[in-house]
């Protein structure tokens, strides 16, 4: 155990990514948990990267050997995230779940037209199908061959995977 700890830094508003950036720029170690979001601007679907949870991102810090004091005055940062005054650590294990689904999220939007799938859970379990497109950011659109026909089914994100 390296004596290191995962703190919640609470950034201002709409400033996360210089927050990011400036801590980034000091040499300290963070991560800010991404997910693809799909927006329509100009009457247009597009897929964007935002963060999971606007306003924070989680920093790498030992209690002892780091220098906190430049954290509250970084550009974007409000305070770190405690109680009492005291910054309170994150379990790692949350911290390595985040990067675990942040990383298999940016593989399912990876998908392609026409690529095959995998259905994981409910009553089509263990079946194949063709991914058409994405239904919003939760959603997918598949094709499967049901009684000699193509059908449309719309599932849900997580029940598939890449073959």
């Amino acid at each position: 155990m390296d004596g290191r700890d995962w703190y919640l830094v609470q950034c201002k508003p709409g400033e996360t990514l210089r927050a990011l950036e400036h801590l980034e720029n000091q040499q300290y170690e963070c991560y800010l948990p991404l997910v693809m979001m799909e927006k329509i601007r100009q009457r247009k679907r597009l897929l964007c990267q935002e963060p999971l949870f606007p306003g924070y991102l989680f920093i790498h810090l030992d209690q002892l050997d780091d220098n906190w004091q430049p954290i509250r005055s970084t550009r974007g940062v409000t305070r770190l995230v405690g109680f009492g005054g005291l910054p309170l650590p994150v379990e790692d294990s949350l911290v390595m779940a985040l990067k675990r689904r942040c990383n298999t999220m940016e593989s399912k939007t990876s998908l392609e037209k026409g690529q095959m799938v995998r259905i994981t859970e409910g009553p089509f379990c263990d079946l194949e199908a063709i991914f058409e497109a994405f239904d919003g950011d939760q959603r997918v659109v598949l094709l499967m061959n049901l009684l000699h026909q193509q059908q449309r089914l719309t599932l849900s994100a997580s029940s598939i995977c890449k073959i």
